[in-house]
């Protein structure tokens, strides 16, 4: 960014003001809140004496009831046998292929009638290590390093999910908190290592704090306003049984929090650059034009962010709608029923924090610039 040195430091000095604050802040929260006792991740046993968990390879589908696939086994003691695998019919419906790796359960107990061995699941990770390997390629052809970059930033981000947010609200931590403190890490993590430490990346992550109060307030607000409750799913009936001391409709709000990060961040770099580049393509230029300009190209990103993240939503609940849209009611009551307004409001709120976070970053951004006269500039005062 070609800014005088004047203007630079005094960018620098108001922004590092702000964030320097904000990562000690973040820094503090995350020890306090650090879960100290032992997780109790991986402490439900998923099976029984007498049950395991093995893997198989298809070598042939007969489709006799209750042997519905022949498999080779590849892992426990009858490794290199051929058993007979029950497949519940919901797996018959798509064709199965030989040569396919499958996971199966076996019980002892079914050996008596000639149904030890239940299908599970496909095992698919390979092919998922495949397509992780081809998007770090592609990331790393078109981007270059900044693009590995990110990509260090998404793993870094997924590692506060791992080993903070989730084992925090294990133990009960309080989900706002969490949900607070491991967005604002997960935002130093993914902006810096992404673009840089620079101006431009500073008020964009400036910007983005301003996007993620104002989710903050509206998540906790509608939450209450809506009477959600969070058992709007199965998972939520689920938690509620493993997790008794945890507030559903907390958890649910931490939800909310963290869903629209990843646009967020995205609208913010833009306009944070928009304001940048404005301004120094012509320095003379007042803040209120710059901001006005930068707007028009935030105007645009707002009109492509109304359907973005409603459309990633439709696309991921296709059998939630489904289901829900054979009983006879009301498109009313349908939209607001617990497991669609659920979605609704989460969608909602993430948007509404977009939309306002181009304006913040925005202003903040134009509000840093400093105006030179013409005049001055040509005679190099």
């Amino acid at each position: 960014m070609n800014l005088p040195a004047r203007e630079r430091r005094r960018a620098q000095i108001l922004l590092t003001s702000i964030v320097v604050p904000l990562l000690l802040v973040t820094v503090i929260a995350m020890v306090a809140l650090w879960p100290r006792s032992e997780s109790i991740a991986g402490s439900v046993p998923m099976t029984v004496d007498g049950v395991s968990f093995e893997t198989a390879r298809i070598v042939a589908v007969p489709l006799t009831p209750g042997a519905e696939v022949e498999a080779e086994l590849l892992t426990g003691s009858g490794a290199g046998q051929v058993v007979e695998v029950t497949v519940q019919p919901d797996v018959l419906k798509e064709e199965i292929p030989i040569g396919a790796e499958i996971s199966v359960v076996f019980d002892g107990q079914g050996l008596a009638d000639g149904a030890a061995y239940t299908f599970v699941d496909y095992e698919r990770d390979i092919p998922l290590l495949w397509l992780a390997l081809a998007y770090v390629a592609l990331v790393a052809l078109v981007a270059r390093w900044r693009g590995l970059a990110a990509v260090v930033g998404l793993f870094g981000s997924l590692s506060v999910i791992g080993f903070f947010v989730l084992p925090a609200l294990m133990l009960g931590t309080s989900p706002l908190l969490v949900a607070l403190t491991g967005s604002s890490a997960m935002m130093f993590l993914s902006v810096y290592l992404a673009h840089g430490i620079s101006i431009r990346t500073t008020t964009a992550l400036v910007g983005t704090f301003g996007g993620l109060a104002v989710t903050t307030v509206l998540a906790v607000w509608s939450a209450d306003a809506t009477g959600l409750l969070g058992t709007g799913s199965e998972e939520g009936f689920l938690v509620a049984g493993l997790f008794p001391e945890v507030s559903l409709r907390a958890l649910l709000v931490c939800g909310f929090v963290i869903a629209g990060l990843g646009a967020l961040n995205d609208v913010t770099i833009t306009q944070a650059s928009a304001v940048w580049e404005l301004h120094a393509t012509d320095p003379s230029a007042p803040r209120r034009r710059v901001f006005a300009r930068a707007m028009r190209i935030g105007r645009d990103h707002i009109a492509s962010t109304v359907y973005t993240l409603a459309f990633a939503y439709v696309g991921t609940a296709l059998p939630l709608l489904m289901a829900t849209a054979i009983y006879d009611r009301s498109v009313l009551d349908l939209l607001t029923s617990a497991s669609l307004a659920e979605e609704i409001v989460r969608t909602l709120v993430s948007s509404i924090g977009l939309v306002l976070a181009i304006p913040i970053t925005t202003a903040i951004a134009a509000a840093l610039v400093r105006t030179s006269r013409p005049a001055l500039r040509v005679t190099g005062v």
